[in-house]
């Protein structure tokens, strides 16, 4: 079997911790040119790296049953409980048969006509012409209040809707140094920590409060939330307990609405860089749409924004997925042993030359339909893959499609000059910040 040696680049005690949080993205793009399965430590923990589709595939997909989740949901699970982000075995199983109908394409549609639609209406109305806009902070609020009425339809969310929009921007912001720091370092009473447990104790607490509520108030409101409650095992006709759903309301919430919100931030942003991607896009919606606002039944024919959103979120995907094997398992010619911890990452293969040729330029036309055959299995995985598929990979799409449309069918959103724009990683590729100018359509 094949030897794995670390990384280039490791410090002693901390080892690739310095480095990663550094510049991530410089670390995880320089991966595959080490071998097929590398070796990254995380203070003294070694951890096996996959860098090809064929191996992340087996990964997340072939060999599942042959993984947990892995170090980073451990560190999570004082937030997520014991939500599909972070359960394992018949748990996650069970959790995940009662929680996908609420994600089903009917509900979808529902969500989209009653929230998305209207709300991402309703910003665009907002705008006055020359306004200048802190998009990436527009985008995260819309989407959280998005979330949160998507969620919560009636009046008992409004608290929790208000937590959610105070807390969910302090947990992203310092939930990297969380994740990839040494165990000691979590426990030391700095700012990160701080705001970060007091953010995360308050949006339990509040979560938790608006789950009992509408449990005792027992109506089917139309939203998730009631999906929830009122979703049984067909096996045993159980449903989950207020904890439960608990746990997965604040899966929901922590792991799909920072992801949409950098991603249609980073929409308009590359607009602004490629004026022809720009003329194609507002041709296309205008043909569509006819300056009104993108409905859920609009999405098929928006298909070269759809392509957009595909090049966007191979940019933007999250860095790694971590998994721990559960017996030996063999990856590329190295064993990986029982208890060994296994990283895929969505940044070291949507990046990679082999798969995605001059991977750094943006180009939406690697989406047309003959580019995306050639991809092998496991080159494109934003939303993971396998039995663990994200939930919200149809969801997010939709949502992001669809505030997309709505916003270009009026506006067009120009850069200011002179604000440099670079993105920075928290718990996804952030823009540093994103200031741009509201300018009418046609002028």
């Amino acid at each position: 079997m094949t030897d794995v040696r670390p990384v280039p680049g490791r410090w002693p005690v901390l080892g690739h911790t310095v480095p990663l949080l550094r510049d991530p993205l410089k670390l995880f793009t320089s991966l595959p040119s080490h071998g097929d399965v590398v070796e990254l430590r995380l203070g003294p923990l070694p951890v096996h790296v996959v860098t090809t589709p064929e191996l992340s595939w087996q990964v997340l997909a072939t060999d599942a049953d042959k993984f947990d989740k892995g170090l980073v949901f451990d560190k999570m699970r004082p937030l997520f409980g014991d939500g599909l982000a972070t359960s394992n075995g018949e748990l996650n199983r069970r959790q995940r048969r009662l929680v996908m109908p609420a994600f089903g394409r009917t509900r979808i549609a529902g969500y989209a006509e009653t929230t998305m639609t209207k709300l991402a209406g309703e910003l665009a109305s907002s705008w006055q012409p020359g306004e200048i806009v802190q998009l990436d902070r527009r985008m995260q609020d819309l989407v959280l209040t998005i979330a949160g009425q998507t969620l919560f339809s009636t009046a008992l969310g409004d608290e929790a809707l208000a937590e959610i929009q105070r807390s969910i921007p302090i947990m992203l912001k310092y939930v990297l140094i969380r994740a990839f720091s040494p165990k000691f370092v979590e426990k030391l009473p700095i700012p990160p920590n701080r705001k970060f447990d007091a953010a995360a104790a308050r949006l339990r607490d509040v979560i938790g409060e608006t789950v009992v509520a509408a449990r005792e108030q027992g109506a089917d409101h139309g939203d998730l939330l009631s999906m929830l409650l009122m979703a049984r095992d067909e096996d045993t006709g159980e449903g989950m307990t207020d904890r439960q759903v608990h746990d997965e309301v604040i899966t929901i919430l922590t792991t799909g609405a920072e992801t949409t919100a950098v991603a249609l931030a980073w929409f308009f942003h590359e607009l602004g860089q490629h004026p022809e991607v720009e003329r194609r896009f507002h041709a296309e919606v205008d043909e569509v749409l006819g300056g009104r606002p993108a409905r859920f039944e609009d999405l098929p024919d928006l298909v070269y924004t759809h392509q957009i959103v595909n090049e966007i979120v191979r940019r933007t995907p999250p860095l790694i997925l971590m998994r721990r094997a559960r017996e030996d398992v063999e990856l590329g010619g190295v064993t990986i042993r029982a208890g060994s911890e296994v990283a895929v990452s969505q940044h070291t293969l949507h990046r990679d030359p082999r798969w995605f040729p001059d991977p750094e330029r943006f180009d939406p036309d690697r989406w047309t339909p003959g580019h995306t055959a050639e991809l092998p299995k496991g080159a494109y995985i934003p939303f993971g893959a396998g039995a663990r598929l994200c939930p919200g990979h149809v969801f997010a799409p939709t949502e992001i499609g669809i505030v997309a449309a709505t916003i270009g069918a009026r506006w067009r959103l120009v850069p200011v000059p002179g604000k440099k724009v670079h993105a920075q990683l928290k718990a996804t590729m952030q823009p540093n910040r994103l200031p741009m100018t509201v300018v009418p359509r046609g002028t």
